[in-house]
C-alpha cells in the first residue's frame, strides 16, 4: 500500500517561497509519475507540476516560479515555490500515478492513484 505524506505548507506574504515535501512508503517506482496539484475552496483540482522518468511538466500559472525535483532513492518529491503570490493560495497535494513505463506524463488529477492528505498554502497580499 503506497502512502504519502505532505509537508511544508505554510503562511507566506506575496513574493515570498515556500518548499513542500512529499514522503513516500511503500512500492514506487522510479518510472512512476509523481505529481502536485492543488485546490482552492469553491474550485477544481488543479495541476500544478509533474515529473516521470520521460520528463517534467508544468502548469501555465507556475512556470518559471515553482520547480519539481525527485529523489528516486528516497521515493520523495518536492516543489520549490517562489515568488508565490496571493492566487496561489490552495491546499497543495502530491500524487502518485502508477501507469506503464510508456504512458505518457498527465496532467488529469483523476488519472492518479495514490494522494497525500494536502498541506495549506496561504499567500497573503
Amino acid at each position: 500500500q503506497v502512502q504519502l505524506v505532505e509537508s511544508g505548507g505554510g503562511l507566506v506574504q506575496a513574493g515570498g517561497s515556500l518548499r513542500l515535501s512529499c514522503a513516500t512508503s511503500g512500492r514506487i517506482f522510479s518510472t512512476y509519475a509523481m505529481g502536485w496539484f492543488r485546490q482552492a475552496p469553491g474550485k477544481e483540482r488543479e495541476f500544478v507540476a509533474a515529473t516521470r522518468w520521460t520528463g517534467v511538466s508544468y502548469a501555465d500559472s507556475v512556470k518559471g516560479r515553482f520547480t519539481i525535483s525527485r529523489d528516486n532513492a528516497k521515493n520523495t518529491v518536492d516543489l520549490q515555490m517562489n515568488s508565490l503570490k496571493p492566487e496561489d493560495t490552495a491546499v497543495y497535494y502530491c500524487a502518485v500515478d502508477q501507469d506503464p513505463p510508456l504512458v505518457a506524463l498527465t496532467t488529469k488529477w483523476y488519472e492518479y492513484d495514490y494522494w497525500g492528505q494536502g498541506t495549506q498554502v496561504t499567500v497573503s497580499s
